[in-house]
């Protein structure tokens, strides 16, 4: 870089020393470009020595995170068995229970079908009794009535 401003500083004494137009000299020209290219180095220069440092800040404060991630999943993978294992248990339980209760709801289902064929029984023939019997008082009711208007003096 150095020996870019030198060659700048000589370009630059070279064109002031002749008395031609700046705008349509030349070498002003290249002297402007050389100028440009400066300051445009030195530019990025500092955009990658932030982002260097920012790098290196990284690199320094995520290894401990790092490490402590790694350190919590080993743990985390050592406890694993046991909870499957606990899982894997509860699930053969749950499977078990839940056969039960299957069982047990077919069975309630067949003992409520076997009530209501018996309600139903009991129904048709409480129906049937509760005809003959309305039957039987009509009957009686009518034969009292013939009873009463026929006799009606002599029973005395």
């Amino acid at each position: 870089m150095a020996s870019s401003r030198l060659l700048v500083a000589f370009l630059g004494l070279a064109v002031t020393s002749h008395a031609v137009d700046q705008s349509a000299n030349p070498i002003r020209k290249v002297v402007v470009m050389l100028q440009n290219m400066e300051k445009k180095v030195t530019a990025e220069g500092e955009k990658e020595e932030k982002l260097y440092d920012k790098f290196m800040c990284y690199c320094k404060n995520a290894g401990g995170d790092l490490s402590k991630s790694i350190a919590d999943s080993e743990a985390a993978v050592s406890s694993l068995p046991s909870e499957i294992k606990e899982a894997e248990a509860s699930k053969k339980q749950l499977d078990e229970a839940l056969k039960a209760h299957q069982a047990d709801r077919s069975a309630a289902k067949a003992a409520m079908a076997e009530a209501t064929a018996i309600r139903e029984k009991e129904a048709a023939a409480f129906a049937k009794e509760k005809a003959e019997s309305t039957a039987t008082i009509d009957a009686t009711s009518k034969a009292i009535t013939a009873i009463s208007s026929g006799m009606s003096g002599s029973f005395l």
